[in-house]
């Protein structure tokens, strides 16, 4: 099959990725089933957290006083790079460069495990301090906003073991990379969530 000649001349050029992929939506359905869904969840929490706020002010005022800042500070600069990673591991796929993207995604891998290690030890520091869900209605709020978010990031790290074992199998390059895509998508989603989590319970007095 021959490639269609170039009228350079009307300034008709050969589509690059960007300009085929313009309006579409990354992914597939059953992810976006799966975000929406997700989404609004947190959303639940988010409400759940400014209705406790408006009862107990004070409460939440010295609340995030009471956390190790340091660590949330820590873990909101892990997970932006693991999405500097991931967008990185997309564009290598794209490209076919399966060397470079897996690369890209064990380092996103490796900043997911840094954020459950930190996240766990935090946890512990808290308990090592006094504090628990049932410390006070901050603290209830906290633990499950953080918890939820803390069991999102486990199970995103183990499916992104699982992409690296099909992308070293084949499955994926830069004719088909959805279900790469998909995880990617997840994963920003993820990372969004924490920046909205943070200030709320770190920074918001």
């Amino acid at each position: 099959m021959k490639t269609p000649p170039i009228n350079r001349s009307l300034g008709i050029f050969p589509k690059s990725w960007s300009e085929e992929s313009a309006g579409r939506i990354p992914g597939n359905i059953p992810i976006w089933v799966g975000i929406l869904s997700e989404l609004t969840e947190f959303a639940l929490f988010f409400v759940a957290y400014f209705i406790a706020k408006f009862y107990y002010p004070d409460i939440f005022s010295q609340g995030p006083q009471n956390l190790h800042t340091s660590l949330g500070v820590t873990n909101t600069v892990v997970l932006l790079t693991s999405s500097y990673f991931m967008a990185k591991a997309m564009s290598f796929i794209r490209i076919n460069d399966k060397i470079k993207c897996e690369r890209y995604l064990w380092l996103a891998f490796s900043c997911g495990c840094i954020y459950l290690i930190i996240k766990t030890w935090e946890f512990h520091w808290n308990t090592l301090q006094g504090f628990s869900a049932n410390t006070n209605e901050f603290f209830t709020v906290y633990y499950y906003m953080t918890f939820n978010h803390f069991i999102h990031v486990g199970w995103a790290s183990c499916a992104l073991l699982w992409v690296i074992f099909r992308l070293r199998s084949g499955a994926y390059s830069a004719q088909e990379n959805s279900g790469l895509e998909a995880l990617a998508v997840y994963w920003h989603m993820i990372d969004l969530m924490w920046i909205l989590i943070f200030p709320l319970v770190y920074v918001l007095r």
